[in-house]
């Protein structure tokens, strides 16, 4: 069952669902769920290792992060690929789960974004790749939204998040075991 605005809001005010959502979403959501907005931009670099135990992802390197007194943009040309982190961050209860769509402006500006599931218990910001598939030059200003959250409840006993992941952070610095 996907959750509405009113009890989704419910949740921020006396839970933190969802901390530093914009003033549009804490007074108008639309649709079922929050839209999110882009926060950080990284470019990803050197080699990855995803094994049955042990994995470690690339480098990254911040390129742009958003500072609500300074409008930043970002050009993305036709091929270019980024790990693209919220301003938001989620608190996220044991009994709900976070899916996501991305908002048409993006696929129909040839963006495609890249996404995974929040499982129950996870807190942090929120990394999802970014790709222009397209062949039209996209600028991108930091804070626009650019993804939808959708929150669903979990029935029965769920098992709680406990990767690596929790916190929000967007690579590894070496070497890890996955737990």
């Amino acid at each position: 069952m996907i959750l509405g605005p009113e009890i989704l809001l419910q949740l921020v005010r006396e839970n933190k669902l969802v901390e530093n959502l914009s003033e549009r979403e804490l007074t108008n959501p639309e649709g079922a769920g929050f839209d999110l907005r882009l926060g950080e931009i990284y470019k990803i670099s050197g080699e990855a290792f995803l094994g049955v135990t042990e994995r470690k992802t690339p480098a990254v390197e911040l390129v742009a992060k958003y500072d609500p007194e300074n409008k930043q943009k970002i050009v993305i040309r036709p091929g270019d690929f980024y790990l693209v982190k919220t301003i938001e961050k989620v608190n996220t209860p044991l009994d709900i789960t976070i899916n996501f769509k991305p908002r048409s402006t993006t696929f129909r500006s040839g963006l495609f974004l890249r996404t995974g599931n929040v499982a129950p218990g996870y807190q942090g910001e929120l990394t999802f790749a970014l790709k222009n598939e397209g062949p039209a030059v996209v600028t991108l200003e930091l804070g626009a939204r650019i993804i939808h959250a959708q929150f669903e409840q979990v029935l029965g006993e769920g098992a709680q998040y406990r990767g690596q992941w929790q916190g929000g952070r967007v690579t590894t610095d070496k070497t890890e075991t996955q737990v």
